[in-house]
């Protein structure tokens, strides 16, 4: 099926600007007459190449599976823990594929076929762009699924206690008009697990007894409503339709429980509303206000916002407009990229924030130059906080099991994928 394994490049180089059009598809062919394949997961490229007609999308999966496996072994996934442990990453490789033909993929049934114990490598984390680092995702455990040494070569314990992290991670994907109405807005949801509970227990995990499934199968006022809902295959479903109940005993690893995605009218975290006004011919003032709807006990953290400018810009000044509480906000132009790129540290909910730039242009405006500006671009992530209010009502083990005591891990998280206003 594959010519050719797939294999770990080095960190993302920095593209030039001035040569780079952008990354490169996920797929692509070139005048070799071979396909290649490419997923980026943490800065690395997983990637492989094939001289026959194969399905893309289960190129795809396979590869991000690859990652995924890895990850569970190493622990953390990054340059240095895959150099220290490429004796093992070969090892799992040799056992995932069989002449490009991919053989056994789960981290469970790996484990009877592999002998290398991983090197456990210390994760980089850049604690001075957290906010607060104890809100930090459940995919931020980083603990190898099977015995490992340290890079003394010291055996460490798998686990010290009895734990499972559970994440609800939801991506929000929103597109606003230039007066601030919402035209599309989707959200992506997932509820993420990762144990490490000895024995493997069975579990019970418990959603919103007033979940509805089906946007067309009614509900009371307030009720949780998504579109549609798929379970991961060791769930048990018996009695998920009259109390809203899972049953399954975790796999190694890290694993998805379900996915869930919820179309409509909701709530959404921040809004924005650009203005444009030509005080020149060659001057534009833009001003573009941004509303944290969401409760005064949330922030968003890490905010970053960009707007395209036009091509003739010759400079752009910012500054920003705040109310006290939050953290450092700054908006430069960055020629290279053509952009105001406004960074904002920690946007508390109830708070509003204004960026106001005056751009000078080479050439008069005109109508051709006005639709270069734009569209805004939002990123951000807000701990614990989702959007479409669904919540683990609890998660506990289906039998008592007398001086068992799990330790549990509950957190939300919401994302932007993509946040963007038309101006």
């Amino acid at each position: 099926l594959l010519d050719s394994a797939a294999e770990s490049n080095e960190a993302e180089e920095n593209d030039d600007l001035e040569h780079s059009k952008g990354d490169a598809p996920p797929v692509f062919m070139m005048p070799d007459g071979l396909s290649y394949f490419h997923v980026k997961r943490n800065g690395l490229i997983f990637g492989c190449s094939t001289a026959r007609n194969v399905s893309p999308t289960t190129v795809i999966d396979l590869l991000s599976t690859i990652a995924k496996v890895f990850k569970d072994y190493c622990g953390t996934l990054s340059e240095e823990a895959m150099r220290k442990n490429f004796i093992l990453l070969y090892e799992l490789l040799d056992e995932m594929l069989d002449y490009g033909y991919p053989q056994v993929t789960q981290t469970e049934n790996l484990k009877a076929f592999i002998y290398n114990e991983p090197i456990v490598v210390e994760p980089v984390v850049n604690t001075s762009s957290m906010v607060n680092p104890k809100t930090a995702s459940a995919n931020a455990v980083h603990k190898p699924v099977i015995s490992s040494v340290n890079v003394n070569g010291r055996k460490t314990s798998k686990s010290d206690k009895n734990e499972i992290f559970v994440d609800i991670l939801e991506r929000l994907n929103i597109l606003f008009s230039n007066n601030g109405y919402i035209l599309n807005s989707t959200i992506d949801g997932c509820i993420q697990m990762k144990s490490y509970l000895a024995g493997n227990p069975e579990l019970r995990l418990a959603l919103n007894e007033d979940l509805i499934v089906g946007r067309n199968n009614g509900g009371q006022y307030g009720a949780v409503v998504v579109d549609d809902i798929n379970f991961n295959a060791c769930v048990n479903l018996s009695e998920f339709d009259h109390a809203r109940t899972l049953s399954f005993v975790p796999p190694d690893g890290e694993f998805i429980v379900l996915n869930y995605r919820m179309t409509g009218e909701f709530k959404t975290p921040f809004r924005i509303f650009p203005s444009i006004e030509e005080v020149e011919p060659k001057k534009i003032e833009i001003s573009v206000l941004i509303r944290a709807e969401m409760p005064a006990n949330h922030f968003g953290a890490n905010v970053s916002v960009e707007m395209p400018l036009p091509k003739c810009t010759a400079s752009a000044a910012s500054n920003v407009i705040h109310s006290p509480g939050h953290g450092p906000s700054q908006a430069e132009f960055i020629r290279t990229s053509g952009k105001i790129v406004w960074n904002i540290k920690k946007f508390p909910g109830g708070s509003e924030q204004t960026m106001r730039a005056k751009v000078t242009l080479k050439h008069p405006c005109t109508t051709q130059i006005r639709r270069e500006i734009g569209p805004i671009n939002m990123n951000f992530e807000i701990p614990m906080y989702n959007v479409s209010q669904l919540q683990v009502r609890y998660l506990r083990i289906a039998e008592a099991m007398p001086g068992y005591t799990p330790y549990r891990w509950v957190r939300y998280v919401t994302q932007s994928s993509s946040y963007v206003c038309r101006v």
